[in-house]
């Protein structure tokens, strides 16, 4: 396993390691059990990952108490779904010494997660992500949360993780759109850090969606190391961090209104789209740019126009509600380049008019 470490000075361990690995799954538990030896654990995943049977693969023999959500999905990422879990919980007699252990993606890991972070006044979490989304950003970093009835991520809490698992052949259980989708987040890494890696996922694109695992491996490692970057700088999104979001105010917008009928992926391509042509607009982009970017959301199927049942005012409304905004607008994460986020005024995240966004959502 390739390993590497996230220093977190916030939090009581100070850092905590991500591992890395092709074929590990099943000799995770054993790991888990020597790494937390004093914890009792306590497992969470969803319907998906049991008929795969990945949780079989992690435990093997052994047994541990669970929680299963059902259904999969962001359906069920939902304050009742975190109440249950934590009522599980109580009802295997288990107490501060508790670690949970979130097996699934992203959704799997925000709602375990924020669990983890209320449960007894917060109990540990280790995440073994199984999707693509989950393997590249949402697992590192420490942000939980759960929807409400309006928007996304309504609630939630930074709690950053014990440690993170990462075995690329769990990706083999996704069907075609997940996993595409998915690449949506290494792709939004490359563009707001690393113009090299940009090239590596065009130059392996073809070797990525055939899923091959030393590429996977690879792409993994450039992605955790990003985003370990920037969370080491930033743990608390005071200001840095927001680069990560690049492609998301209006991704977000567009994944909530959809009913989330789109995946998180698809909505950031779109997103990214958006943050495109708002750079357009603000003369920020460099000649071909943009065409670059479409070609290789092109090339891994997502979308990158508005569906035509998604009204503006709705989007913008979703905009206005965003978690991050000031005055009921938010700021945007914007490029200079590939590879390097627009920093205006020690900011990361700019304004940008509202006039500006509903014109660049009439071209989307």
């Amino acid at each position: 396993m390739n390993e590497l470490e996230v220093k977190i000075s916030a939090t009581k361990a100070g850092s905590y390691r991500i591992c890395i690995g092709n074929r590990i799954l099943n000799s995770l538990w054993d790991r888990i059990e020597t790494d937390f030896n004093r914890l009792s654990k306590f497992v969470v995943t969803d319907e998906n990952l049991v008929s795969a049977g990945l949780m079989e693969a992690l435990l093997g023999q052994r047994s541990a108490p669970f929680f299963v959500i059902t259904p999969a999905g962001e359906t069920s990422k939902n304050i009742d779904t975190v109440v249950s879990i934590i009522e599980a919980m109580e009802k295997a007699y288990l107490g501060r010494d508790s670690l949970i252990v979130a097996i699934g993606g992203g959704t799997v890991g925000d709602i375990a997660g924020f669990a983890a972070s209320i449960f007894k006044r917060g109990v540990p979490v280790v995440h073994i992500p199984t999707t693509t989304v989950a393997q590249a950003d949402s697992s590192i970093g420490g942000k939980t949360g759960i929807d409400s009835s309006i928007s996304k991520n309504a609630f939630g809490a930074f709690w950053h993780p014990a440690a993170v698992y990462i075995d690329v052949a769990t990706l083999n259980t996704l069907d075609d759109r997940q996993f595409r989708a998915g690449l949506v987040e290494s792709i939004k890494h490359a563009l707001i850090a690393d113009r090299q890696y940009f090239d590596f996922l065009e130059d392996n694109i073809e070797a990525i969606l055939e899923r091959k695992a030393d590429v996977l491996e690879k792409m993994a490692d450039h992605n955790c190391r990003i985003k370990a970057s920037v969370v080491e700088a930033d743990p608390m999104e005071k200001n840095q961090r927001r680069m990560l979001n690049y492609g998301h105010t209006v991704g977000h917008a567009v994944e909530a209104a959809s009913g989330f009928e789109l995946l998180h992926g698809e909505a950031v391509a779109i997103g990214i789209i958006a943050a495109g042509l708002i750079e357009n607009e603000m003369n920020l982009s460099e000649p071909g740019r943009l065409d670059r970017i479409r070609k290789i959301l092109e090339k891994i199927g997502v979308p990158i126009t508005l569906p035509s049942n998604l009204a503006e005012d709705k989007l913008i409304d979703l905009m206005k509600r965003d978690k991050k905004a000031v005055n009921k607008w938010p700021r945007f994460v914007l490029i200079k380049e590939i590879g390097q986020v627009y920093c205006r005024d020690g900011q990361w995240a700019v304004e940008v008019e509202q006039d500006v966004v509903e014109k660049i959502l009439n071209k989307l």
